[in-house]
């Protein structure tokens, strides 16, 4: 579950991600811990409970592996939700639904998404999230992914447009 990987706008859409250090930059560490997750995350329970699951099922296939311990040790110890999930010994996978993200900067994203195996990694994954070209989600997804300042929504219009940066 380590975020080895991502475009801006990805690194983005799980706002304050980015304010952690790269060793830091793990899904389940921030649905977890950090303090913006909850909110920007619409299913934050059913995320929170596949997080769990796939922890424990990683810990089946790899139960030495001391960095898997050390997050769930790190786990364990700062987040109560947590420890009540991992009691449940649930290991059911997470369903490829769409999602809603609660972003501070663009507003509701609803998003499709997508996670495949890497096929010469049996350990990593790529993620992808995605929207329908045209529609509003596309367009904060694209306001993600540039720099700030460079292009700004306009709401009334419902489109993109092109503005300066403030100096």
């Amino acid at each position: 579950m380590e975020l080895l990987a991502f475009n801006p706008g990805a690194l983005r859409l799980f706002a304050g991600l980015a304010d952690w250090p790269p060793p830091l930059r793990n899904f389940a560490r921030y649905a977890f811990l950090h303090p913006l997750a909850r909110d920007v995350l619409d299913d934050w329970d059913e995320q929170a409970r596949a997080c769990v699951g796939r922890l424990r099922a990683l810990a089946g296939t790899e139960p030495d592996a001391p960095d898997l311990a050390d997050l769930v040790g790190e786990l364990l110890a700062k987040s109560p939700d947590f420890a009540d999930l991992r009691n449940r010994f649930d290991v059911k996978p997470h369903a490829p639904d769409p999602r809603t993200f609660h972003h501070p900067e663009v507003g509701d994203l609803h998003l499709g998404y997508e996670s495949m195996p890497l096929e010469q990694s049996h350990k990593q994954r790529l993620v992808v999230f995605f929207a329908e070209p045209g529609t509003s989600h596309h367009d904060k997804l694209i306001l993600l992914d540039a720099e700030r300042g460079e292009l700004g929504l306009d709401v009334e219009e419902g489109r993109l447009s092109r503005r300066r940066a403030a100096d």
